[in-house]
């Protein structure tokens, strides 16, 4: 029997699924770009994505996807032979530390591994070697979509106060951004970089770096940004083709608007929390298939996970086995064990991922989950009893594991009203 057809799901951590009314809003002729709706349009949205970071500062956005917005962050940071410390050694810590090499920056890592969150101790314990305050910033992946670890960016910032330290806070929320609590201003985040195609429910193609006072300040004494990836102009453009250095990308722009307008009208703490609920109700059936085989959370603490996606363990080749025969069966798509074992190492087919972020629901989840048993069953994966039980139990509990939303409502900065 082939049960092959109908709608795929990708739950993959990115690209994430994209809204229906998202597509609509792309769906259209292309617009005037030299007056007309999209330029107002565009100016609601600068304010509505500081809204959904938290924070009053200043927002630059780039016809990229993330790697191209790390690129864009460090370029108006640190210049040549600054030296910036890597928090980890996870897949886009390393691949943001990479990018910093190729801009001639002296690079650190500090090592923490695959399966646990950064050490703020440590952070703190290097800047206070550093007397001469060489390094220029500290980058870290507030969610790591390879090993699925969510670090604490507060508490890296209280590490780097502690040691009286004038380094810029640099976070990496490509994966976390509109799906785990951000909070940039509250936090200490100096510069904040983003992408379309996670939280934010959109194609890939947009990249957003979000930057304070003081990471501007450090900008204007570097005197050889590129042209391309210079921040000022965008954030404070003059003319409307400075917000992107040229032709906006309208139809991006266009299903942004939509898929802000989904996030406030449920409210980014309902956002969070709902993210939240369905990270637990996967984790719960985790937990029960694990009591009897091989699978394993590869985090195995719950407050370092992330609530966007889930990297699980399975032994090489049970997680190649189980994504190929959901995929041709089921209509459903895992990721891969991104950057869990070496290129040609085959212990990387034991590894897959569970992407949950941006337009999710329940019945997405136990969809998903009730797939992924029937998989574990045919393969004759060993398992434990009673997984997708557990996530319903989970799921039918709507206060078990929310996020508490705060009793005084804050004040959302950059609030701005659009037609």
């Amino acid at each position: 029997m082939d049960f092959s057809r109908g709608r795929q799901y990708r739950a993959i951590p990115g690209p994430s699924v994209v809204p229906e009314s998202v597509l609509r809003a792309m769906h259209r002729a292309s617009p005037n770009i030299y007056e007309g709706e999209i330029i107002g349009m565009t100016e609601t949205i600068v304010g509505d994505l500081r809204r959904i970071a938290r924070t009053e500062s200043d927002v630059a956005m780039y016809i990229c996807n993330g790697h191209g917005a790390w690129e864009t962050a460090l370029a108006n940071m640190v210049g040549a032979g600054d030296r910036v410390l890597v928090c980890g050694i996870d897949h886009f810590a390393l691949g943001w530390g990479e990018v910093a090499k190729r801009l001639k920056a002296q690079v650190e890592f500090l090592d923490f591994g695959k399966r646990t969150p950064v050490d703020p101790a440590r952070v703190e314990e290097r800047l206070r070697q550093d007397k001469t305050g060489q390094i220029k910033a500290v980058l870290v992946t507030h969610v790591d979509t390879a090993t699925s670890i969510r670090n604490d960016v507060a508490a890296v910032r209280q590490a780097m106060d502690r040691a009286g330290h004038a380094a810029l806070l640099a976070a990496d929320c490509i994966a976390s951004l509109a799906c785990d609590r951000m909070e940039m201003d509250e936090w200490g985040v100096d510069v904040l970089v983003a992408a379309s195609q996670k939280g934010l429910m959109l194609p890939p193609g947009l990249g957003f770096v979000l930057f304070n006072a003081k990471a501007g300040a450090v900008r204007s004494r570097l005197s050889d940004v590129s042209a391309y990836w210079d921040w000022v102009p965008r954030a404070k453009p003059k003319q409307f083709y400075e917000y992107f250095a040229g032709t906006a990308p309208t139809h991006h722009l266009f299903g942004l608007r939509a898929s802000l307008d989904m996030l406030h009208a449920e409210g980014i703490e309902a956002v969070w929390a709902r993210h939240e609920h369905l990270a637990h109700a996967i984790w719960a059936a985790c937990d029960a298939w694990s009591q009897n085989g091989p699978l394993q959370l590869n985090v195995k603490d719950a407050v370092n996970r992330s609530r966007a996606v889930t990297s699980l363990r399975i032994g090489a080749p049970n997680g190649f086995q189980l994504r190929q025969w959901l995929e041709e069966n089921t209509e459903v798509t895992l990721g891969i064990g991104l950057g869990m074992a070496d290129p040609g190492d085959q212990s990387a087919l034991g590894y897959f991922r569970i992407g949950h972020m941006g337009h999710i629901n329940a019945h997405m989840v136990l969809g998903l989950l009730g797939a992924v048993q029937a998989g574990l069953e045919f393969l004759g994966i060993p398992h434990g009893p009673g997984g997708l039980d557990a996530a319903i139990r989970v799921i039918s509990q709507p206060g078990c594991c929310s996020l508490p939303i705060p009793v005084k409502a804050r004040q959302q900065p950059g609030n701005v009203k659009h037609s």
